[in-house]
């Protein structure tokens, strides 16, 4: 077995801000395994917030290529949880494609089904004509930045442009407890469907707070970032965000949405803004979520993968073994 890396810059097409931070590019690196002919793909990329940069990567990398063929659970598990998610999907589809079927039948789900994906709406454009643009182009799940003054305002011009459509909000922590009250209980659940991590995290009691008041499913994202993490939540909020990227692949993904299933809360699948290689995983998982907000690729100016579909608001698969992924 071999396991090969590569660096590259992906832009985003426009800048995406939301409360926290703007990005506008970000390093990824591809991950390679090959073993008699088969190749196993993953992508791991660089974020700030999570602390981890490409000279990290790399010598992490170097770290798990030193103990091939030997990649068990005990190295795994030293590995940054951004790592750790491309050297494990690089493995599964490796095991996809020994066997010759695509990810998501060993993730538990023989048959596709297309799965309609949110798209993100950031905070600094005028939220009414990008969502009557995106419904020009056939999403039907919009999720829109919060964190600012005028959320009811921007939330109301979404609903006014796209009325048939599904309305996620996500402020990134952005408000206070008693913020996200005031401003969750202005808007009915005919208004918006869920909200993502409404406070900062870290403020567990006042989550649960938080959540019993408002009128709208509240599904934590920065607050849950381990397995032990989902069974902590339970009672707290009414949905966790698993994203693959900070759980550490799809084997702790499905682990968390287990204990997600066992704790009575909801799944949503998201992601990091990231390339077809980096979200493929997740598009796979995607049978064992009740939201999907996979669009890190559609972000891109130039997304280097074809296979995932996405840009009509539709994941569909494009087949084959693995995630069933060509290069342009």
């Amino acid at each position: 077995m071999r396991l090969a890396w590569t660096r590259s810059t992906l832009r985003l097409a426009e800048p995406l801000r939301i409360s926290r931070s703007v990005m506008v590019e970000r390093e990824a690196v591809e991950v390679t395994l090959t073993d008699h002919g088969d190749v196993g793909r993953g992508e791991i990329i660089t974020s700030v917030y999570y602390g981890l940069d490409a000279a990290e990567i790399a010598k992490q990398l170097t770290v798990v290529a030193d103990a091939l063929p030997d990649i068990g659970e005990d190295l795994l598990a030293g590995l940054h949880p951004g790592v750790r998610a491309g050297v494990d999907a690089a493995l599964w589809e490796l095991a996809a494609v020994r066997t010759g079927v695509p990810a998501h039948e060993l993730f538990g789900h023989p048959q596709w089904t297309d799965v309609p994906t949110a798209r993100t709406i950031g905070l600094g454009v005028p939220a009414g004509k990008a969502a009557e643009a995106l419904v020009g182009q056939g999403f039907t799940v919009l999720k829109v930045k919060a964190g600012s003054p005028d959320d009811v305002a921007r939330v109301a011009e979404v609903r006014a442009a796209a009325p048939r459509a599904r309305i996620m909000l996500d402020p990134n922590g952005g408000w206070t407890p008693d913020e996200a009250v005031r401003t969750l209980e202005l808007m009915a659940p005919s208004q918006v469907e869920m909200v993502e991590q409404p406070i900062a995290p870290g403020q567990r009691a006042r989550l649960a707070w938080v959540t019993a008041r408002s009128p709208i499913p509240v599904v934590a994202d920065e607050d849950v970032e381990t397995v032990d993490d989902v069974a902590d939540l339970a009672g707290v909020v009414d949905g966790v965000n698993i994203k693959l990227a900070k759980f550490g692949g799809p084997t702790q993904a499905l682990a968390a949405i287990e204990a997600a299933r066992s704790a009575c809360l909801d799944v949503l699948l998201g992601c990091l803004v990231s390339s077809s290689l980096g979200i493929a995983p997740a598009v796979h998982l995607s049978g064992h979520a009740r939201w999907v907000d996979l669009d890190g690729h559609l972000l891109l100016a130039a997304d280097p993968w074809t296979g995932l579909g996405g840009v009509d608001g539709t994941l569909r698969l494009r087949g084959g073994p693995g995630w069933g992924l060509v290069r342009r």
